[in-house]
């Protein structure tokens, strides 16, 4: 029993290897590998356009990779048949960038949006998990009925984090989620994940440019350049790199206000 606990901890619930994306003759992504542990907060950075936000997309099956094979809760995605593949689509949800709710929709119809597509329950359950998870992250009752045009930008997010614990996933994929968000709304949003991963045991695979995430929220940062990543370690291993993006990024003049 000891020895399984211990193949569960050090299992990795993303394995991805050897993945290439090409847009056209741009090659995107080229021979990466990452693991992503379990219960951690990865935070995935890198220049932008170098295709961070490709990677999830590439791992949830919307971007086709060129080469290359993913696993996710020791599935090969790629081997797997449809039952396995929805039973483990029923284990992630999805923090798509700028939210992506659906806009003739309430919010109410946005979170249940993923209830209709993987359970079979009732109105009423569903709206009684609508209730918790508007509680969960931090929204009144009423907002149910608002239309994503009635929202602000970080009721929006929040929102759209509802949406992504709707069906009570193991695994999150957030993409750039503090984006578009003033310093002290990011700064609560941050808190707010961290606070949901320790409570809930989440994993969490966050893409960000966000230097106060990184410092706040994640435990582990991987770094993406020249389609491949160039590092992979804690804040301390990334402020001790001499890889030159790196020092520019975490030494710059916004790394030094973010340490005071």
């Amino acid at each position: 029993m000891a020895q399984e606990i211990q193949d569960v901890i050090q299992n990795p619930i993303i394995r991805v290897r050897d993945i290439t994306v090409q847009f056209g003759t741009t090659r995107v992504l080229d021979g990466l590998n990452l693991d992503v542990k379990r219960g951690e907060i990865l935070g995935f950075v890198g220049p932008s356009g170098a295709g961070k936000s490709v990677l999830t997309r590439t791992i949830i099956g919307l971007v086709p990779k060129v080469a290359g094979h993913i696993e996710v809760f020791g599935v090969d995605l790629d081997a797997s048949n449809g039952a396995q593949r929805r039973g483990v689509e029923r284990r992630w949800g999805v923090l798509f960038q700028q939210g992506a709710l659906f806009s003739s929709l309430t919010v109410r119809q946005n979170i249940q949006f993923p209830m209709r597509e993987y359970l079979r329950v009732s109105q009423r359950l569903m709206d009684e998990i609508t209730m918790a998870k508007l509680a969960m992250v931090g929204l009144k009752p009423e907002v149910a009925e608002r239309f994503p045009s009635e929202l602000s930008g970080g009721m929006i997010k929040r929102v759209a984090l509802a949406r992504a614990l709707s069906l009570d996933p193991d695994l999150v994929f957030l993409d750039e989620p503090t984006s578009g968000l003033d310093p002290i709304g990011a700064g609560d949003f941050d808190e707010l994940v961290r606070t949901l991963q320790r409570t809930l045991g989440l994993t969490v695979f966050m893409v960000t440019h966000d230097l106060d995430s990184l410092y706040t929220a994640c435990d582990r940062i991987a770094v993406l350049g020249n389609g491949k990543i160039i590092a992979a370690g804690s804040i301390a291993d990334m402020q001790a790199s001499q890889h030159p993006w790196l020092r520019q990024y975490f030494h710059g003049k916004r790394a030094r206000a973010v340490m005071g």
